[in-house]
């Protein structure tokens, strides 16, 4: 598939996993598509633990469902039962974490264009992890980014070291399919906005007369 077909089809999995093992090629050429993410300063501040002891699997997904309930006891009676139907991981039925560290040091004490942008390296761990999700969509395979967590538990589950932050908790593995509507969409949690664009400055939203799309005439 081409790139905007992978843009597409692309789809945060939780139901869907088989549970077939990722063969090991494929494994490496996602993985260095995430390696292959622009970085600031070209830092690549970026660490992958590939997770796939059961035990391990059931202990984070053991902290997720708690991290669940807590989530779930804050709602409205009606966001609720809404929530209640949305299933929010699929780590025991991958069978393959993959989870994606932060290291701050990596680059060295003068990172090229971090300077005024702190967060620029976080911001490049986010390209990373999409660069993977988009490579898993031409593949073939499903992910699921997992987000119910504490830093320090998932810290210390898979031994980072403590300047190193957890950003993410990714399932990956095959799947029966890819949903064509998103779960959230699908069982009326929130609804996809469309494209909104401002001109020059927040708010502004008419197209000046010289910025007429010509690109048909």
């Amino acid at each position: 598939m081409n790139l905007y077909e992978a843009i597409g089809r692309r789809r945060d999995t939780r139901a869907e996993f088989t549970g077939e093992p990722v063969p090991d090629e494929v494994l490496d050429r996602v993985l260095h598509a995430a390696n292959a993410a622009p970085s600031v300063g070209m830092s690549q501040p970026w660490d992958f633990v590939l997770v796939r002891s059961p035990q391990r699997l059931a202990r984070f997904a053991a902290h997720v469902e708690e991290e669940r309930r807590v989530f779930a006891d804050t709602l409205p009676a009606e966001r609720a039962d809404v929530f209640d139907r949305i299933k929010i991981e699929g780590i025991r039925e991958a069978g393959l974490g993959v989870v994606v560290g932060y290291d701050p040091s990596r680059g060295g004490q003068h990172v090229l264009g971090r300077h005024a942008i702190a967060d620029a390296g976080l911001y490049s761990v986010c390209l990373a992890i999409e660069n993977l999700w988009l490579a898993a969509t031409a593949e073939g395979l499903g992910l699921g980014w997992v987000s119910f967590y504490r830093e320090e538990f998932l810290r210390e589950l898979v031994a980072l070291p403590a300047h190193v932050r957890p950003v993410a908790w990714l399932c990956l593995g095959r799947v029966a399919e890819l949903p064509r509507t998103p779960d959230l969409e699908r069982l009326g949690w929130q609804a996809r906005r469309p494209l909104v664009i401002h001109h020059e400055r927040y708010g502004d939203r008419s197209r000046l007369p010289d910025q007429a799309d010509h690109s048909r005439a």
